[in-house]
């Protein structure tokens, strides 16, 4: 059995118990990981470990799509393409329960850059971007997903 392997250490009254494991990993595999972990900055495979987890918990809240989730939706957009403005204002409009905050940006003298931050349901805040991104004239579009952090503790 799983926990069978596990030890756990109490690390004081405030902070939460924490549980050592041993995993068996491929030597070049694990020299692959301790370089990547080393350039994003990590200060130990715990941390890096830590938050592939987390990353891992975060994707499952957005497959179920009835968590409350929150993430951004990036558009970059030509704004002299006809009515394209008036088009993305009218789908956040029709969302404004979902939306928290929206930013634009004037990136040159024909493209603009719009930072969506949306909350809900997994499944609207996805629908919302699909909307969003798919909306003529939109030449990227990306959601990125998050966390309202209530289920990572």
């Amino acid at each position: 059995m799983l926990t069978d392997l596990l030890s756990t250490e109490t690390t004081g009254a405030a902070m939460p118990a924490l549980t050592r494991f041993g995993i068996s990993i491929d030597g070049e595999l694990l020299n692959r990981f301790d370089l990547l972990i080393s350039e994003k900055g990590y200060l130990n495979r715990s941390e890096a470990i830590r938050d592939l987890i987390r990353n891992a918990l975060v994707e499952e809240e957005w497959r179920e799509g009835n968590e409350e989730t929150v993430g951004t939706i990036t558009l970059v957009y030509d704004h002299h393409t006809r009515d394209l403005a008036d088009k993305l204002t009218e789908h956040q409009h029709s969302h404004h329960d979902a939306i928290i905050s929206a930013l634009h940006v004037h990136l040159d003298a024909h493209h603009c850059l719009e930072v969506v931050v949306a909350r809900g349901p997994a499944a609207k805040v996805r629908r919302l971007a699909d909307e969003l991104i798919g909306t003529k004239g939109v030449v990227h579009g990306k959601l990125t997903m998050a966390t309202t952090g209530r289920n990572l503790r």
